[in-house]
């Protein structure tokens, strides 16, 4: 099978490797049909976070079950399927609580190959989420759609739901990518009244604006506090999406909450701190974490995506054969696009 690699910084390529088997009882082997490349590969792509020379990648997918291990009972042969980044096992604590990204019996070794032809995907008995029908039952942009499913629409709303919006808050998000884009649809979805987000890309800005963004603050620092705050009559936001991970967002964050809101934080941390005076003294509340991808889709985001409720697949602003996906990286690394669709399968 074809399967996307990582060569050095700035380089993935298409390696032909042995197709998956089942190795456990709960074990799925699932046919991609269609991946797409994230914000956080971008990390490893670019060299900031280190990443072994060869191997496999990838994370989000939609795909058909071929084949299922015998504890496998929830879905069969021939279904299609989220393939969430997540794994959970649906029953222990973390995954009873709604915290199936902190799954406590998740396998230790890397499950990648998301950016495949195939892939053993492992729980497959709870944390995959069936789609009714067959991909060919779907117009081009709801399979998008679907697709966002796998993470970055579940990211988004875990962002919003760490935050704790609700109807009438007045929202922050942080970062324009996909995430952040996403987080915008999450806060609209949950009922934000005013949604602000902080975009210095016209592109990225145009579709903050079509997901249900009410303001566009392109500022940076301590000007960017100073515009929100302004924008707020200096209350401060009831909530924050922070969804980039760098120190000066976090510090952005914090600085435009009003006294007793909480920052929900899905931007994967690189080197950041916060001091605990900055948020104590103003009752700020900080959490988040990994996106609980099978419990958002399963209790609300399906749902809303065959409604057409939401349609977060608008992310995807470039398409990219599988076999071309060192430039589906390029796109994305350079700005040339939000997020990079990989077709993989045209069944």
């Amino acid at each position: 099978m074809k399967v996307a690699v990582f060569v050095e910084p700035g380089k993935v390529a298409i390696r032909e490797m042995e197709k998956p088997v089942i190795q456990k009882p709960t074990d799925a082997i699932i046919r991609i049909v269609r991946a797409c490349v994230c914000g956080s590969d971008l990390w490893w792509y670019r060299g900031i976070s280190t990443c072994e020379p060869e191997r496999i990648v990838g994370h989000e997918a939609i795909g058909v079950v071929e084949a299922t291990g015998s504890a496998v009972t929830h879905v069969r042969n021939g279904d299609f399927v989220i393939v969430p980044f997540t794994h959970g096992c649906g029953h222990c604590a973390a995954c009873k609580a709604g915290f199936d990204g902190n799954c406590q019996n998740k396998e230790d070794e890397r499950n990648g190959g998301y950016q495949g032809e195939y892939l053993r995907f492992t729980n497959a008995d709870w944390a995959l989420v069936k789609i009714p029908g067959q991909p060919q039952d779907y117009s081009d942009a709801v399979l998008n759609s679907l697709l966002t499913l796998a993470d970055v629409m579940a990211t988004g709303y875990h962002a919003a739901a760490s935050a704790e919006v609700k109807s009438g808050d007045t929202v922050v998000v942080m970062g324009d990518g996909a995430v952040g884009l996403c987080g915008v649809i999450a806060a609209k979805l949950r009922g934000a009244e005013r949604i602000i987000a902080m975009s210095r890309h016209p592109d990225r800005a145009k579709m903050a604006k079509e997901f249900g963004a009410t303001d566009i603050v392109p500022e940076r620092g301590d000007e960017a506090t100073e515009k929100v705050l302004s924008l707020t009559r200096q209350a401060g936001a009831d909530a924050v999406l922070e969804c980039v991970g760098t120190q000066q967002s976090l510090q952005t964050a914090v600085a435009v909450a009003r006294p007793g809101a909480i920052v929900g934080c899905v931007g994967i941390q690189h080197d950041t701190e916060i001091k605990t005076s900055d948020v104590f003294w103003r009752n700020i509340g900080l959490r988040g974490g990994i996106a609980s991808v099978t419990t958002y889709d399963k209790n609300l985001l399906l749902q809303a995506v065959l409604n057409e409720e939401i349609q977060p697949g608008k992310v995807f602003t470039h398409r990219f054969d599988l076999t071309d996906i060192q430039a589906a990286y390029q796109a994305m690394d350079q700005r040339q696009a939000i997020k990079s669709l990989v077709i993989v399968s045209h069944e």
